[in-house]
This record gives C-alpha cells, structure tokens and sequence, in this order.
C-alpha cells in the first residue's frame, strides 16, 4: 500500500509503515505456527516410538471403561498396595526403590490409577468413590486376597481414609508416607489446591516433552545416584512427555476440595493400626498446631500405632527406602504378636 506525499513542490510515493509491520508480523505469525506444529508431530512420533521401546512393565486388566496398568512383585504373607501422589508420572517407576526393598518380604502391589504411568486415561470423575472402586476392582481382578497393608504417599491418604473407613475388613494396616489426610485442610485452616483446566492440553502439545527436555530435574527423583537406574530415569522422562498434567490429573486436583468434604468426618477404625512416616518438621504455628500435634489426632488406639519423622523430600521413599522397609517390617510384626 502507498500514499503521496506532498514536499514542498513535488509528490513522493511512500511506503506505508503500517503495512511493513503487518506482513512481517504476519511473517512471525506463519513461522511461529509451522514450528509449533513441527514440534506437536514430532512430539507425537516420539511418543510412539517410545511406548514401543518402553512397554509396560506389568500387566493390563480391564476396569469400567479402560484398562489398567498394574505391577506385583514378591509372595510373602502380607500384601501391602503402594498408592501414589497426585500428578506423579509412574507410580511403578517412582517406587521402584521402596518395591525392591519391601518385596524381599512381601507381595508388594502398584496399581496406576487411570491417567498415570502405562494406564489408559478415563472419562469418569475422579471422586473419592471412583478412584476407591477402581482400586477394590483392580485388586480383586489380580484374585490377591486381603485384607491389605495400604501405603499411601500424599494425596492418596484421602483415598486410603475412604477405603478404611468404607471397607474396613478389607484393611489391615495403613501405612503413611508423608500422607494428606482429610482432617489436615481444617486442622491448618488451608485450602485445596486447584490446577486451570487448560493444563491438560500440556502433554498433547508437547509442552511436557519441552520442559523436561530443557530442565529434567524438577521432573525426576531427588536421590542418590544409582538409586534409580539409568533405563529407569529414562522412562519417566518418557512417561512424563506423555501424560504430564493430563485431563484426569486436571480433573483429580479440582475434585479434591469435594473428596476432602466427603472425608473430613471420617477417622480410620479404632482398631485399625496406622504407621505415619512424616517429614521432620519442628516448626509450631502460632497457635501451636504443628505436623506433630495433628498426626497425634489421626492415630487410633492401636497400640501399634505410631509415627515415624524422617528428613528429606515430600516424597520421603526418594531417599529412605531401606530404613522405611525395615520399619514396616517391624510394625507388621508387632501387629501379628499382639494378634
């Protein structure tokens, strides 16, 4: 587009500035789209290349609309049921160390919930009373006979509060590891968290596969090397460029002030023995409440009931498998001598 330009005694033809602007940005524009969607189709060939190369490690079983990845090791008397925490990519991969060390005793049992790990993803709400029904379908499929050592790391502390409360002959024990509990949001006054919906389009669009690929720290466990092998920290690399905050993680953060609601009144059976692995954590509010002072509300009158602190990382297996397979061992074995 031009224009003239009077000068005094003459016109000059002139370019219009605007219209530069407006076809480099467009320019920009058609770049930016053709290398995002480069990188979409790339992340996409990736994937399936990957899934070939890393299949699951367990076995599927067919739960309401999908299927489930679920992994055992071990035959020992007791079955204890690892449950992860919220958004963790691979519940097997992540507990592999705490796997390892408690099979040598123990039929240890990972079930992926839908949207983690090898599972299929699901289109059912992800409420306290589906996420517990899929877990009780999944267990009974595999025919292991309870009742069961459930050991839930975060958030699973609500589900595992549901299971006990709702199934109580199907519990043996619970076991904690740095467990949110349902009594914990009122206790501290503290809301739940929320996560936007547009996150589950994280994975799809390859943006998962970016941020780990530019800095995979934040996205892998923070333990000595050799606790996780290399094959291991590669897969969930992998894991997490596929499924990284995808609709049912979405879904499962936003259902979580619903679930606590349908939990808060529930307490684990008097009788029931609990084991709470905790983070140290001297710090007192002002008002005297601590993480010590509220896991002394949530333990029953079992007296094998207790709590165990330990130092590290919220995800406390990252770094303490061993001491914390140990004291499992020993809290079992109180359990069945004062039976």
């Amino acid at each position: 587009m031009t224009k003239k330009i009077w000068r005094g005694d003459k016109y000059e033809v002139s370019v219009n500035k605007k219209s530069k602007i407006l076809t480099i940005f467009k320019r920009m524009l058609v770049f930016t789209l053709s290398v995002v969607l480069i990188w979409i189709c790339l992340h996409h060939i990736m994937k399936l290349v990957e899934r070939d190369k890393y299949p699951a490690l367990g076995k599927y079983i067919q739960v309401e609309d999908g299927r489930m990845h679920v992994y055992t090791k071990g035959n020992g008397p007791n079955t204890i049921v690892l449950l992860n925490g919220l958004g963790t990519a691979s519940p097997v991969l992540d507990f592999e160390p705490l796997i390892n060390e408690m099979s040598t005793h123990n039929k240890v049992v990972v079930i992926e919930p839908f949207g983690y790990g090898w599972s299929e993803m699901t289109d059912e709400k992800r409420t306290v009373e589906h996420i517990v029904g899929e877990l009780r379908s999944a267990l009974q499929q595999l025919n292991i006979p309870g009742p069961y050592v459930l050991m839930p790391h975060s958030v699973s502390g609500i589900y595992s509060m549901y299971y006990a409360h709702e199934y109580p002959e199907e519990v043996k024990a619970v076991v904690g590891i740095d467990a949110t509990l349902p009594a914990a949001l009122e206790y501290f006054n503290e809301t739940p968290p929320s996560m936007p919906g547009y996150m589950r389009y994280v994975a799809p669009a390859g943006l998962a596969r970016l941020a780990i690929s530019l800095d995979a720290r934040n996205y892998l466990p923070l333990a000595s090397e050799g606790t996780y092998s290399d094959k291991n920290l590669a897969m969930t690399k992998a894991i997490t460029a596929w499924k990284g905050y995808n609709k049912n993680v979405v879904q499962e953060t936003n259902e979580l002030g619903n679930n606590v609601k349908k939990t808060a009144h529930m307490s684990f059976p008097s009788d029931m023995p609990v084991l709470f692995f905790s983070r140290e954590d001297d710090r007192v509010r002002g008002d005297g409440k601590s993480l010590s002072t509220f896991l002394q509300t949530q333990l029953t009158d079992h007296p094998a009931s207790t709590i165990i602190p330990l130092q590290g990382h919220h995800y406390l297996h990252w770094t303490h498998s061993k001491e914390m397979s140990e004291a499992v061992s020993k809290f079992i074995n109180d359990i069945e001598h004062r039976e």
